[in-house]
């Protein structure tokens, strides 16, 4: 497990389905890339945060950047969700869990004192060339991808 991912590391290559068919990390080479991991769809804070990426998704574009949002979610439900709450960022399924092992946000968790392995909501700006510009390690949903779009203009 990768979980040390700083800025100025590279980003750990990977391959995923989404809801726009398969993507690699080097399909995103040239621009920007906003990589954040979600724990479920249809959840309330998910829900707001893949709301509110999709909001500013012209903004996105016009700073060259691409959004994709990772969960251990199917791609089927992935689609019903996106269909639901008319998301325009691309969703990406990591049914396996390869990836957000790579990016170090599969993680050991616990509530009412009980632990459990479960995604981390973390985000990830990844360059051009495929290093991490900045990493968002314990985001709060209301606000973040304005505060997304404020790191890709620096």
């Amino acid at each position: 497990m990768s979980a040390d991912l700083k800025p100025g590391t590279r980003a750990p290559a990977f391959s995923v389905q989404t809801t726009a068919g398969p993507r690699r990390l080097k399909d995103f080479a040239g621009g920007h890339l906003v990589l954040y991991f979600y724990p479920k769809d249809d959840t309330p804070g998910c829900t707001q945060e893949a709301i509110d990426f999709s909001a500013h998704a012209d903004a996105f574009r016009e700073a060259g950047a691409a959004v994709l949002g990772i969960s251990r979610d199917t791609l089927a439900r992935h689609e019903k969700f996106a269909a639901k709450h008319n998301l325009t960022v691309l969703l990406g399924t990591d049914e396996d869990g390869e990836i957000s092992c790579s990016y170090g946000t599969w993680e050991e968790k616990s509530m009412y004192g009980r632990t459990y392995m479960g995604m981390a909501r973390r985000t990830f700006l990844i360059g051009p060339d495929g290093r991490i510009l900045r990493v968002w390690p314990k985001v709060k949903v209301r606000g973040h991808a304005e505060d997304v779009l404020a790191a890709l203009a620096e």
